[in-house]
């Protein structure tokens, strides 16, 4: 480095080895401090730039600094961080800086790189109010939840129009996919759904008996087990069963191939994700839910009648006389017809959130369990929507 008598001002700088590329004079001006840059403000000279301006003379205490830029030929970021630095630090010590003479090609820069190094401002906190934040989210919940409802919707739409093309072209169901399902949602499902039919038709059986003693009509425990296991909670109980079991499969297989990035290559083979994965799984669960549906119904009232038998000492054959009695085709009818509604909403929901899998694992679970509560759900919308519907038809 090495000092310009000729200038008029109290220093000039410029780099060692470098006098073309960085220059910086500094001095007092009309009362304030003034430092010129010029030059290249570029990587290249970054090292020497920057003990050149640690170098250069300091203004006044207090005095305003005018920070010249009118002389610099090119800037890239380094060179404008370090400008700015010097300005960040003149400022710190309580001088008032002036950019002046900057380029407009250089501007921009020089701002973007001023605006990044300013600390983010803190965000405005609003004052809580319980009722407030309760209004708010229950808002925020509707909308979601109709967004969703739209989305099921439309989804649903997609599963009906590629069940009518496979109408028109049969040959194109994958049958052996099909029969894959049947057995893992139905064969495979008949030792827990019994247990737990059988249960719940003793349950209800030493409830209903309970009660019905202290009236003297043991016997019409019967009408009330098979009235309501046959219309409403064979059918309802399985369709939860299924939807816990199944509709969670439906989701973790489908979310683990999208993981896996399967999905997209059986859309880049020109295969259709739709037909491939979502037909099969919904065709094969209306299939065998009307069937799961009629075996719990079957095992809840035997396991009804055992309960008759071990508290009121009524017989097999008493129960089944006075279940024929008490019921008609048009309950057990009631029941199962609900059986294919329910499977093709089960599976629908389960297909669905596994193909909004992101890309995680843990995606997978979280949609994993948002199809079981939306499965679940549903199912006992519809139901409360068909007991409507029978009562205004008077099924």
């Amino acid at each position: 480095m090495r000092r310009r008598a000729a200038e008029p001002v109290a220093g000039t700088l410029a780099t060692d080895g470098a006098a073309d590329e960085i220059r910086i004079d500094a001095g007092p001006e009309d009362g304030g401090w003034r430092i010129g840059a010029a030059g290249r403000w570029t990587l290249d000279a970054a090292t020497a730039a920057s003990d050149a301006l640690d170098r250069a003379p300091k203004p006044q205490e207090g005095a305003a600094v005018r920070l010249d830029m009118a002389r610099v030929e090119a800037l890239d970021t380094v060179g404008a961080y370090l400008l700015n630095r010097m300005a960040e630090r003149l400022g710190a010590n309580g001088h008032a800086v002036a950019i002046v003479g900057l380029r407009p090609e250089h501007a921009a820069l020089f701002d973007a790189v001023r605006d990044a190094g300013k600390a983010p401002p803190h965000p405005i906190e609003r004052e809580h109010h319980p009722i407030l934040d309760m209004i708010v989210r229950t808002g925020e919940t509707t909308v979601s939840a109709a967004k969703e409802i739209l989305d099921l919707v439309g989804f649903l739409g997609l599963v009906t129009v590629t069940f009518a093309r496979l109408i028109l072209r049969p040959s194109r169901l994958r049958l052996t996919s099909v029969l894959f399902h049947i057995e893992q949602t139905g064969l495979n499902a008949l030792p827990i759904l019994g247990l737990l039919s059988f249960l719940i038709g003793v349950v209800l059986a030493f409830q209903g008996a309970d009660q019905l003693k202290r009236f003297g009509a043991e016997l019409y425990v019967v009408n009330l087990l098979g009235i309501s296991v046959l219309r409403e909670i064979g059918i309802l109980m399985t369709a939860i069963i299924v939807a816990g079991r199944s509709g969670s499969a439906f989701t973790a297989q489908i979310g683990t191939m999208k993981v896996n990035q399967e999905v997209d290559a059986i859309g880049t083979m020109g295969l259709d994700p739709v037909e491939l994965l979502v037909v099969p799984r919904a065709l094969a669960l209306m299939i065998t839910l009307p069937l799961l549906a009629f075996y719990a119904d079957v095992m809840g009232l035997f396991g009804g009648a055992v309960m008759a038998y071990a508290t009121l000492d009524i017989t097999f054959g008493q129960f089944i006389r006075q279940l024929h009695s008490a019921v008609g085709i048009n309950t057990v009818i009631a029941g199962l017809i609900k059986a294919p509604v329910f499977a093709l909403v089960i599976a629908m929901v389960g297909c669905y959130e596994g193909l909004k899998v992101s890309g995680s694992a843990e995606s997978v679970g979280i949609m994993t369990t948002k199809a079981v509560v939306e499965g679940i759900f549903l199912v006992i919308v519809i139901d409360a929507v068909f007991s409507v519907l029978f009562s205004m038809l008077g099924v």
